[in-house]
C-alpha cells in the first residue's frame, strides 16, 4: 500500500508524558473497540462522521504519539481523529499541580518523575458510562464479554471488519431483552436500555460532565441518577472526567492497600482515606498511582 493511501499523524505530548503508563493505566485498553495489537501499539476504531468508522493505530513517537490509518482521511476526519486521540490519552489535561504536590512527598515523588497519572479513557463520556455500568458486581472476564458482544452486535463496521462503539441511538433501538439475551448483561439489561433511551432523547448529557462546574459531590449525585451507577461507578467516572477528590474503593483496591500499605492487616475505608488525605483534591489519583505502581515495575498487573 502506498503512503498516499495511508494517513499518518503526529501529536505533541506534554513534557514527561509516558505512553505505556497511560496506555496500561487501567483495564480500558483491553475492552473493544480498543485492541492491544502489540506491546507498544493500541488500535482503536473511531467514528469520523457519516463515513464508515476507521481503525487507527497509536504508538509512541519521539516525545509524542504517532497515529496511523490504512486509509486516506480528509481534513475533517483527520481533525476528529486527532481530537479523539488527544482526549483518550489526556494530552491536554494539566497535571502540573498534581506533580508539584507529589514531588514534595518522598514516597510519591516517583509519580512526577515517571510521568504517571494519566488515566486512559474513551472518546466519549457515554462510552465510559456504559462500560462503567458493565464493571459493577462482576469479574473482569464478564465485563470484557459483555462489552465485546455489545460492540459486535451494534457497533458500526469499518472497512477492516472492526467495529466502533455503538451510539446511544443504536442502543436505544433495542429492548432490555436484547441486552439480556445477546449481550448477556443480566440485571444490567434494563439499566442499559433505559440509559440509551435517556441519552438519545437528550434527557441525560454525559458529555456535559466534562465541563460541569458543579462541586464534585453534586456531580456525583447527578451521575448516580443513572440506574446502575452507584458510588464506585460514579467515582471512577469522576476520575475519567478529571475529578480526583474521590477514591473509588472496591474489593481490589482495599485488598491491594492491605498488602502494600497495611502490612497484611485489614484496613477500613477511613484509614485508607486518611492515608491519602494529604493530597487533598488529588487524593484519588495519588491512590491509583500508588496501587498500580508495581504493574510497571514488575511487568505484570496484580
Amino acid at each position: 500500500m502506498s503512503r498516499q493511501e495511508k494517513t499518518e499523524l503526529t501529536l505533541e505530548a506534554p513534557s514527561g508524558f509516558d505512553f505505556l503508563r497511560t496506555l496500561r493505566s487501567h483495564g480500558w485498553y483491553d475492552l473493544p473497540p480498543f485492541e492491544l495489537v502489540a506491546e507498544d501499539t493500541l488500535a482503536r476504531v473511531l467514528e469520523v462522521g457519516a463515513a464508515e468508522p476507521v481503525t487507527v493505530f497509536i504508538r509512541r513517537g519521539g516525545a509524542g504519539l504517532k497515529v496511523s490509518a490504512a486509509v486516506r482521511l480528509g481534513a475533517s476526519a483527520r481533525a476528529r481523529v486527532m481530537r479523539d486521540v488527544r482526549h483518550i490519552f489526556r494530552l491536554d489535561e494539566p497535571l502540573g499541580e498534581f506533580y508539584a504536590r507529589v514531588s514534595g512527598d518522598e514516597e510519591f515523588a516517583w509519580v512526577a518523575r515517571d510521568g504517571a497519572g494519566r488515566l486512559l479513557r474513551s472518546p466519549t463520556v457515554y462510552e465510559d458510562l456504559v462500560k462503567s455500568v458493565m464493571t459493577t458486581n462482576c469479574s473482569w472476564a464478564l465485563t470484557k464479554k459483555m462489552v465485546t458482544e455489545l460492540v459486535k452486535a451494534l457497533g458500526r463496521e469499518g472497512a477492516d471488519g472492526r467495529r466502533a462503539f455503538p451510539t446511544a441511538e443504536a442502543m436505544a433501538g433495542r429492548p432490555a431483552e436484547f441486552y439480556r439475551e445477546v449481550v448477556r448483561a443480566g440485571y444490567r439489561s434494563e439499566y442499559l436500555a433505559e440509559l440509551a433511551v435517556r441519552v438519545a432523547s437528550g434527557e441525560i448529557d454525559p458529555e456535559s460532565w466534562l465541563r460541569s462546574e458543579l462541586p464534585t459531590e453534586e456531580l456525583k449525585r447527578e451521575m448516580k441518577r443513572v440506574k446502575g451507577v452507584g458510588d464506585y461507578a460514579a467515582e471512577n467516572l469522576l476520575k475519567l472526567v478529571g475529578r480526583y477528590d474521590v477514591l473509588a474503593l472496591d474489593s481490589w483496591v482495599r485488598g491491594k492497600f492491605r498488602r502494600v500499605r497495611g502490612r497484611g492487616r485489614v484496613c477500613d475505608d477511613k484509614r485508607i482515606a486518611r492515608f491519602y488525605s494529604r493530597f487533598r483534591e488529588w487524593r484519588g489519583l495519588a491512590l491509583w498511582c500508588d496501587m498500580t505502581r508495581d504493574w510497571f515495575e514488575e511487568g505484570s498487573r496484580q
